[in-house]
């Protein structure tokens, strides 16, 4: 399939898209979102939006994000993924998103998520449950929620349970769990990613320490994937922030460099060693890597950088980081994209389960779940992509289309 990439590089992208229809099959299209709904900050007049796309025993997940830029559409994809997560790991709820056109560094922002929140207070009361996405950490969503007297952003699913203030402290007890590389809320979707990564070198027979990543955003998700990398011993050479791309092709000290962001995620470069690089931010895509993780922003790699990834796999810890046509493109050049509803899954999964009381607050119980569902998956995805190459994101819609009905009984 490599024998594609020079024709296709030199066709404009419509014809590319053309040429690769027969390629990679297309996924059957998705059916409309159940519930869409736009509010205007009275205050800033900063533009809101929610997407409930589907509702599983009157519930739907899905975090709430904040960016300057944020689209009903962009939303409206972010739901239709939490959609195919909660469905891909067999999870008893509906996926949903929130997003808010706002920059989070603006000093108005927590009003502005506070707003927003209060104006969603019907669906964040009984079927929204909802945590931290881009732009909004998990303690702020919380702390907004305390203000406006639902306690914790579960408060949909929590309020459910025979007794909530049992499973408030169970849920909280979870959060703040001490884990390798801060609290166990905190990376735990980190982990997920890192294991998809392991898993993939254990598919393909990579030995972790000649096996190279690099990582676009350091925050929670991207962040917490580097740090797990780094301790399994794989050599993560390259980072991303929004300062630019930090390079070495020996690696890097990931926790000495995690140690310096700032709460923005951005990486105090007085800090960073003289011996590593400094490049552009948009390099990161095209750095020579085994593993190419996307974990800053949706619609990350495109149709106009996707020929530059020089990676063998392309692992999404960032919502809908690979549009479609790119990840076409991907697939013809023989590279693979591991969905973000797999591979960035984590976080959501291990939350149900903690609201199921499957795991509590022992890091190694929650690691030794996520671990092992992430590995029956990688296995199977890239077994069909080997053997037929199979579009990993086809392989896993039919994981999902195969979830079994059962209702939401909070302990």
């Amino acid at each position: 399939m490599t024998t594609m990439q020079e024709p296709i590089e030199q066709m404009g992208h419509g014809d590319a898209r053309a040429a690769l229809a027969e390629v990679v099959p297309a996924v059957a299209r998705e059916p409309e979102p159940l519930l869409r709904l736009t509010w205007t900050d009275p205050v800033t007049g900063a533009r809101g939006y929610l997407v409930v796309h589907t509702l599983v025993s009157g519930l739907a997940t899905g975090g709430t994000r904040m960016r300057a830029g944020c689209t009903m559409t962009e939303v409206e994809d972010l739901a239709r993924g939490m959609a195919a997560k909660t469905a891909t790991f067999d999870l008893p709820v509906g996926g949903a998103k929130g997003g808010i056109d706002f920059d989070p560094k603006d000093p108005a922002a927590t009003g502005v998520l506070e707003r927003f929140c209060e104006a969603m207070r019907p669906w964040l009361d009984a079927h929204w449950v909802t945590a931290e996405d881009l732009g909004v950490p998990q303690h702020l969503i919380d702390e907004v929620f305390a203000r406006l007297g639902l306690r914790q952003s579960y408060h949909a699913a929590i309020r459910r349970a025979p007794d909530p203030d049992r499973t408030l402290r169970r849920v909280r007890a979870g959060l703040d769990a001490p884990a390798g590389g801060g609290l166990l809320g905190d990376v735990i979707g980190g982990y997920g990613v890192a294991q998809a990564c392991l898993a993939t070198a254990g598919v393909w027979g990579w030995r972790p320490a000649e096996t190279t990543v690099a990582i676009q955003g350091v925050g929670t998700m991207g962040g917490g994937a580097a740090w797990y990398l780094h301790e399994a011993g794989m050599r993560v050479v390259a980072v991303a922030d929004a300062a630019g791309t930090l390079y070495h092709p020996d690696g890097l000290d990931i926790p000495a460099l995690l140690d310096t962001r700032d709460a923005y995620g951005e990486i105090d470069r007085e800090k960073v060693p003289a011996d590593v690089r400094r490049l552009p931010r948009s390099e990161i895509t095209g750095i020579t890597a085994d593993i190419l993780v996307p974990a800053a922003i949706s619609y990350a790699i495109t149709p106009d950088n996707s020929t530059d990834v020089a990676a063998k796999v392309v692992v999404e810890a960032a919502n809908a980081a690979t549009t479609p046509a790119a990840e076409a493109m991907l697939a013809a050049r023989g590279i693979p994209v591991i969905p973000d509803f797999v591979a960035n899954a984590g976080a959501v999964a291990w939350a149900w389960w903690l609201l199921l009381g499957e795991v509590g607050a022992d890091p190694e119980d929650s690691f030794r779940r996520l671990r092992t569902e992430m590995i029956a998956k990688m296995v199977r995805l890239l077994g069909e992509w080997d053997a037929g190459r199979v579009p990993p994101r086809e392989t896993a819609h039919r994981l999902g289309a195969a979830r079994t009905d059962r209702e939401v009984r909070i302990p």
